[in-house]
């Protein structure tokens, strides 16, 4: 019998100073589906600038943290392949652009960011979507 443990990564990604960025992902449940707008109650985000030789630092960003995002314009009901997508032929599920009209999202240049989602799903744990951004 072999038994198969769950990959948690941050998926990471380079930006441009006081840009915005748009992220994709496959987010999976438990059981390996992906995951629906209707199994997610609701889901917020944050962006903290980190150092990469401290995985504990987290410096939040004015304007970004704890967001209110909406499932519905998040979570996509099926997973798609269309541009921008170009990591396999699966698809994505989950996609986001970050609203930096009123607060840029990475302020400085040559810094390294953490965007952290955090989904609740309407039964079941706490699902963290990561993205480890180095700004230019």
């Amino acid at each position: 019998m072999t038994s198969r443990m769950p990959q948690a990564h941050d998926i990471c990604g380079t930006v441009y100073r006081r840009g915005t960025a748009l992220l994709l992902a496959r987010v999976v449940a438990e059981d390996g589906h992906p995951i629906t707008p209707g199994e997610i109650a609701s889901a917020e985000y944050s962006i903290f600038e980190v150092d990469p030789e401290d995985p504990e630092s987290r410096r939040p960003i004015a304007g970004h943290t704890a967001r209110g995002v909406a499932v519905g314009g998040l979570i996509t009901d099926s997973l798609r392949t269309d541009f921008p997508w170009d990591v396999d032929q699966t698809g994505y599920n989950f996609r986001h652009v970050l609203d930096v009209s009123e607060d840029p999202a990475f302020p400085a240049a040559g810094r390294h960011y953490l965007v952290e989602f955090s989904l609740r799903p309407v039964e079941g744990q706490i699902i963290l979507v990561r993205f480890r951004l180095y700004a230019i």
